[in-house]
């Protein structure tokens, strides 16, 4: 099996213990991670031989962040030193009707002050399979959506299958810069993942009769979305995860998966949340197992959906399960009993 490559920024999340609110807390539970840095260890744990990009400062926060990813079994061989800080995310875990929500300060981070010579992309995907980026690297800074661009170029000049995860985050880059980089980026794109927020503000295309917000779900409006997207940017792969918020502590989850023939919508699970941060990376993870070890489009809808379901119950950022605790879940153990 080739290699995996992801590239992405690593980062320190803060979060106060429990449901406390930022402005109460007196501590904070530190984890190293990134949404792919997710999907890197994620693999690993998977048994995918995968590397990870980034550049991390020369300071002991940067050398945490490279031994937490490490110890999973991620190479790290192609992670550059330099700069000045890791960036930071502080995240207030919501409960029943009040959200979570994410501080970010992370401006000037090493990996958003990278500069191309800053990593020799032709010798990363020399023996590589797979490039794994999301779409949070490009809005980073300028330099990093410059460096995107050229890792997707140099992915497909070496026949490298790209996944790019949209994922949108509106406290980095404003919707019209978003929409003009991303579109862009896409004629690199294999397998394109993303939700419908992403999907309609970085693409232009939005599912009818959906409002995630009331828990609204049309699975045929998100067909029709995937269609067209399949039409324009000749997508061989595109994937959603589905949302359905019922509180901050309870939602519905499945997805949706699309190989240009058919669609696979998965059983959906019903998931008192632990920490959702990490959802969304863990559905590429296991979307991405599940086409590099050939397992056929049900099974890897469903293998992607019970994974993503299951680091939704695991606090920090890692999604710290086996193959066999997930095939578990696939097989329809929901029961959540002991296991002696």
């Amino acid at each position: 099996m080739k290699k995996v490559i992801c590239m992405g920024e690593m980062m320190l999340r803060l979060m106060p213990s429990g449901n406390l609110r930022i402005e109460q807390a007196t501590a904070f539970d530190a984890y190293y991670g990134g949404d792919e840095a997710i999907v890197a260890t994620t693999l690993a744990r998977f048994g995918v031989p995968v590397a990870y990009v980034t550049k991390l400062p020369d300071n002991p926060l940067g050398r945490a962040a490279l031994n937490a990813i490490r110890s999973h079994g991620v190479s790290t061989e192609f992670i550059s030193f330099g700069g000045e800080r890791l960036g930071l995310n502080f995240y207030e875990n919501g409960a029943s009707i009040r959200p979570s929500r994410v501080v970010y300060d992370r401006k000037h981070s090493a990996i958003a002050e990278a500069e191309l010579t800053d990593f020799d992309f032709e010798t990363i995907f020399s023996d590589a399979g797979w490039f794994h980026v999301s779409g949070i690297t490009p809005a980073l800074s300028d330099k990093t959506a410059a460096i995107t661009q050229h890792a997707l170029l140099t992915a497909k000049k070496h026949g490298v299958t790209v996944s790019v995860d949209l994922n949108y985050r509106r406290k980095l880059w404003p919707p019209d810069k978003a929409r003009q980089v991303m579109t862009s980026l896409m004629q690199y794109v294999d397998v394109c993942i993303g939700n419908e927020e992403d999907a309609e503000i970085m693409l232009g295309f939005k599912p009818s009769n959906t409002d995630v917000f009331k828990g609204e779900l049309n699975i045929e409006g998100y067909k029709d979305v995937f269609l067209q997207m399949k039409e324009c940017f000749g997508f061989g792969y595109i994937a959603t995860t589905l949302r359905q918020s019922h509180s901050a502590s309870d939602n519905g989850w499945s997805v949706l998966v699309y190989d240009g023939k058919e669609f696979c919508h998965s059983r959906e699970y019903q998931i008192h949340l632990v920490d959702r941060g990490g959802g969304g990376a863990s559905f590429s993870a296991g979307l991405i197992y599940g086409l590099v070890t050939g397992k056929s489009l049900r099974e890897t809808t469903e293998f992607a959906a019970a994974a993503s379901a299951l680091k939704q119950t695991i606090s920090g950022d890692f999604n710290l399960v086996t193959v066999e605790e997930v095939m578990e879940l696939v097989k329809g153990d929901v029961s959540g009993r002991v296991q002696r």
